[in-house]
């Protein structure tokens, strides 16, 4: 069995996040940038798959610019046996990133997609659940646990009521949530192993794909500071700030 891990390069989320002065986007320059931490999860889940003897390669994907390719040899680092880096420096759209993983399905023939459920620099929360409609696949989102089967799988998800468990066929298409795992850090033998490991480049042209972006970015700004709490003496006043200085009741 196949497994494939999309990765994607984002600002570390250590970092603060910094707008650019002429408000046309986020600052790079000289910024440190990691793996999604929801990816970090998604490889370690299918590196323990590979472990149990359930999967027999684990294949990263990245679509990005050439750096992104760091990116991939941390998820070769922490036991993912290839990587293909779709090499672009757009900013690429969910659904451009699905369609090109769509393509690289229908080629490399993998039982499962585990990718992480959201990015943290666009909060999209989209790729994996487009990958599932153009593949027609089931697909279980936001997964706290999962049961591998020969031909199916058994999902343990979050959702805001408490846990969902849904049975689904394979092939299938899973993103997961921050409490499925703790990924493991790379050791130093398995960084030097990963530098002989290979990386494919290749184009969204390579699958077909126009990475054009659908929508136009016209202004970022970084959000309001948080104005300072006051404190209230009863509950009346209380009631009375809620109402007419919030008026939120």
């Amino acid at each position: 069995m196949k497994v494939l891990v999309p990765v994607k390069r984002v600002i570390d989320y250590n970092v603060k996040v910094r707008v650019k002065a002429d408000q046309t986007g986020v600052d790079l320059a000289n910024v440190k940038m990691s793996m999604n931490p929801f990816d970090e999860i998604s490889v370690e889940e299918a590196v323990r798959l590979k472990e149990k003897g359930k999967a027999t390669e684990v294949i990263a994907v990245s679509v990005g610019p050439q750096q992104a390719s760091e990116t991939i040899r941390t998820a070769l680092a922490m036991g993912a046996d290839r990587g293909i880096l779709v090499k672009t420096d757009a900013e690429v759209e969910p659904l451009a990133v699905a369609k090109i993983l769509k393509a690289i399905v229908d080629e490399e023939k993998p039982s499962l997609v585990i990718t992480g459920k959201q990015a943290i620099d666009d909060d999209s929360n989209q790729t994996g659940q487009m990958l599932a409609a153009l593949l027609g696949w089931p697909q279980g989102t936001f997964a706290h646990k999962l049961e591998l089967g020969d031909a199916d799988a058994k999902i343990e998800r979050e959702i805001d009521g408490g846990l969902q468990t849904v049975d689904v066929k394979l092939p299938a298409v899973m993103t997961v949530d921050l409490r499925l795992n703790e990924p493991r850090y790379a050791s130093l033998p398995n960084i030097m192993k990963a530098k002989k490991k290979p990386i494919a480049e290749k184009a969204p042209a390579d699958y077909g794909v126009d990475v054009a972006p659908k929508l136009k970015t016209l202004k970022v700004t970084e959000p309001e500071k948080r104005k300072a709490g006051v404190k209230v003496k009863t509950v009346a006043e209380l009631l009375d700030k809620l109402k007419n200085e919030a008026g939120v009741i």
